[in-house]
């Protein structure tokens, strides 16, 4: 009988493990991880024992309860698994966030219940990105299973703080001097590998007037009324950014959400208080400096005139955009190649619009890379949606990628 070639091997032993892949992934589903109000120590605990069972001990990192409480959420344990080759070679580390956005209405599946239909896992964080957790587990513990001498180092990231910006996340742990690792991997579907995103820049803005009874609403100021003229000047923008093009594939141009507005008191009440949240997404080739500069003088030209309307600005989020870094070549290259080969056709490196935790990595100058289990859009992932879910051939064919990739970058020459 031919004995397997390495790749052969990989992709067996997950064929023959995949069961237990799906039954992690199941656990890890169960676990709410509702981001707000953030209370995810308690799945990093379930996780750690997952893995330790696995014969892979990680550490428990407890950010203080203090700053985990001034970022408005309720605690966060990150996760290291460390795992060590040989002295030389380098240390990928692979990173997938476990917080999410509550589920919200219109599920005709369980959230929580990890539900398996038609070769699909329904949950929330089943596709973005428990469903990495257990990609990147398993693809360590097939590389391992292997044999073959190694060099370099595997780390796993499991962190929870993506939905938050991610800086009590890979940010605190690469701030504490936990980790630098030489190349990064980062939770990312199937079909494509993603070397660039969209910056993001919320921000918080008040209008104050003044409260008064509806009856006689000349002795008051109306905040919703500043608001709407605010909201026009704000939205205008949007035709403008639509003529400003992205050299990066995948992203178009850049644009502006308002996505919560508050304020008010009760029908018969002048509104002397509105608050508004807006999202800007940075293309790559923009300077993030600028573009608050830029929302900050819109939002006071469109307000100056407007009498007895005061205004106060907070900087909720400034997520930097990725940018491909010199040294990612190798990783992208063993995760096109060996796409191609399991997938069966092209993996295409591209941009996305979304904004993720791997530029916090990016700031530290560590090449990276996103690609992991999952479909070919986040529209048909139904993430953030109801009824997410995950085709799990995706997952056994992007776990087969991942080992493949870590055995190109860190097998013995």
């Amino acid at each position: 009988m031919t004995a397997l070639s390495p790749y052969e091997a990989l992709d067996a032993w997950i064929d023959a493990h995949f069961h237990d892949e799906v039954a992690y992934l199941q656990a890890l589903v169960r676990v709410p991880t509702d981001t707000p109000p953030g209370n995810n120590a308690p799945h990093a605990v379930r996780t750690a024992e997952l893995l330790a069972a696995m014969g892979l001990p990680a550490e428990q990192h407890e950010v203080p309860a203090d700053e985990v409480r001034d970022y408005g959420l309720s605690s966060i344990t990150n996760l290291i698994v460390r795992r060590r080759y040989g002295a030389d070679g380098p240390v990928v580390a692979l990173n997938a966030h476990g917080d999410v956005v509550p589920p919200g209405e219109g599920w005709t599946h369980d959230p929580y219940g990890a539900e398996i239909e038609d070769g699909q896992l329904f949950g929330r964080a089943a596709a973005v990105s428990k469903s990495d957790f257990a990609t990147y587990t398993f693809a360590l513990r097939a590389l391992e299973a292997l044999g073959q001498p190694l060099r370099g180092g595997v780390e796993l990231h499991f962190t929870y703080d993506e939905e938050f910006g991610g800086e009590l996340g890979p940010g605190w742990l690469l701030k504490q001097g936990l980790t630098r690792p030489d190349l990064l991997l980062a939770a990312g579907f199937s079909y494509q590998v993603v070397t660039a995103h969209n910056g993001c820049l919320q921000m918080e803005v008040t209008l104050h007037g003044k409260m008064a009874h509806a009856a006689i609403p000349d002795t008051g100021v109306d905040a919703l009324q500043a608001a709407v003229v605010l909201l026009q000047a704000l939205y205008a923008r949007n035709a403008v950014y639509r003529g400003i093009r992205s050299q990066v594939p995948g992203i178009n141009h850049p644009y502006l959400n308002v996505g919560r507005i508050e304020g008010g008191t009760n029908t018969n009440v002048v509104p002397g208080k509105v608050v508004l949240k807006l999202d800007r997404r940075m293309i790559p080739e923009e300077d993030p400096v600028a573009v608050e500069q830029e929302i900050r003088e819109v939002i006071r030209a469109a307000t100056a005139e407007l009498p007895g309307i005061t205004v106060d600005i907070r900087r909720l989020l400034l997520a930097r955009a990725l940018q491909p870094l010199p040294g990612n070549q190798p990783l992208v290259e063993a995760l096109q190649r060996h796409g191609q080969a399991v997938f069966g056709e092209p993996v295409p490196t591209s941009g996305t619009p979304l904004y993720t935790d791997v530029r916090l990595y990016g700031e530290y100058g560590i090449p990276a890379a996103i690609y992991g289990a999952g479909p070919r859009t986040v529209l048909e992932s139904h993430a953030k949606r109801a009824d997410e879910r995950l085709v799990l051939e995706d997952l056994r064919r992007a776990t087969k990628v991942v080992a493949r990739t870590l055995y190109d970058l860190l097998r013995a020459a």
